[in-house]
């Protein structure tokens, strides 16, 4: 019998699973709410090891995948699995082997960190002999150390948020499923927690992150997949998918007399695509504007071609 990992229950191989399977495999998962289809056919595939952002607008069906890959919901049609495991038929396995940092503050207020932590080793099943290693590698990883006896409600938002991401690993989870896990907070907070999120690529887990920030997903993920209206409309590194569609530059022009259309059919004519950005047009790929064109257009501002770019191009949302 092949041993376990210390704190988890059987690997894959034991409870029917395949311990070679990728993370996370979704096949035509299709979700509907009444009329409506949150999750629409979504295909995706997530290697171990690595980060994977996914993004998309707000009622892309994003946190309704998280739902699906924790049980919280099933699937109308489609097939989910997650390191080796059926979804719902064997989810009792998969939630042994993944950590899952929902969206929302659920902490212990009354309890203080090292309490919190404590608590969720025994959730976890994590042996006695390594409850205490566990623990300091969470404050380690929240940098709270030196926090442990604080109580919950006395932290700022940042460190209840960092807190809440490492509740999610005691156990050493091959798997980390993160729903919008910087939502709300400040900037600086927000880059705060990104460190946590690096430092778990260093140590080799595969994480799942939904987010609608851009510069979240270029900055963590090792591949990002653009979700819209239910589907992954595109999938790549990040600088892969800005070279593909938007270039290095964009240029930005405000439409003279002609107004915003007659300016877009100009330069569309030329092969170049264009974006609606308030009462702007964006001209994507601007390096390759040619100077027979250069010369009919008005005064640009020029800035870095971005994800964002890429994603209003293919689907026209914005992340608003």
């Amino acid at each position: 019998m092949t041993a376990s990992k210390p704190g988890l229950r059987p690997p894959a191989a034991e409870s029917g699973g395949d311990p070679v399977a990728p993370a996370l495999l979704l096949r035509g998962v299709v979700k509907r709410f009444g009329p409506f289809t949150a999750v629409d056919g979504l295909d995706l595939e997530v290697p171990r090891g690595i980060v994977l952002g996914l993004l998309g607008p707000n009622g892309a069906g994003k946190s309704t995948t998280m739902r699906m890959l924790t049980a919280q919901s099933v699937a109308d049609e489609g097939e989910i699995s997650i390191l080796g495991h059926r979804i719902p038929e064997e989810s009792k396995w998969a939630r042994a082997r993944m950590g899952v940092v929902p969206q929302h503050d659920n902490l212990d207020e009354e309890l203080t960190v090292e309490q919190n932590l404590r608590m969720f080793t025994f959730l976890y099943r994590v042996p006695r002999r390594l409850r205490g290693e566990a623990i300091a590698r969470a404050l380690r990883l929240a940098q709270l150390e030196g926090r442990g006896d604080s109580l919950v409600e006395d932290l700022s938002g940042g460190m209840r948020r960092r807190l809440l991401i490492v509740r999610a690993l005691m156990h050493r989870p091959e798997l980390v499923l993160m729903d919008e896990p910087t939502v709300g907070l400040d900037p600086q907070v927000r880059q705060d927690l990104w460190g946590v999120i690096d430092a778990l690529r260093q140590e080799g887990a595969t994480v799942l992150m939904s987010t609608h920030y851009i510069e979240e997903a270029e900055r963590l993920s090792d591949e990002v997949a653009l979700m819209a209206a239910g589907k992954v409309v595109e999938r790549g590194t990040p600088a892969d998918l800005v070279a593909k569609y938007a270039g290095r530059n964009v240029e930005e022009y405000t439409p003279g007399d002609g107004g915003a259309d007659a300016l877009e059919q100009l330069v569309r004519n030329h092969g170049l695509p264009t974006r609606r950005t308030g009462t702007t047009v964006s001209v994507l790929r601007a390096e390759e504007i040619p100077e027979s064109l250069r010369s009919r257009l008005p005064v640009p501002q020029r800035r870095d071609s971005t994800l964002e770019d890429v994603f209003v191009t293919l689907t026209g949302e914005s992340f608003d």
